[in-house]
């Protein structure tokens, strides 16, 4: 069976064959489901300040 991953930024689930792996000098791993989430990781961006992901939902009080 195939591991499921979640994405490092949204939160969300990749399904396996889908999505980005992105590997820091120093050894660090992140998942990215799209480029939506991989762009706004780049931009430096909190995702609990991104209304749309789980940590922002969560932050907001909204789940």
């Amino acid at each position: 069976m195939v591991e499921m991953r979640n994405c490092s930024f949204c939160g969300g689930p990749i399904e396996p064959g889908t999505g980005k792996m992105f590997v820091k000098k120093d050894g660090t791993i992140f998942y990215f489901c799209c480029t939506k989430c991989q762009k706004n990781f780049r931009l430096k961006r909190a995702p609990r300040r991104v209304a749309w992901t789980a940590a922002g939902r969560k932050a907001m009080g909204k789940e």
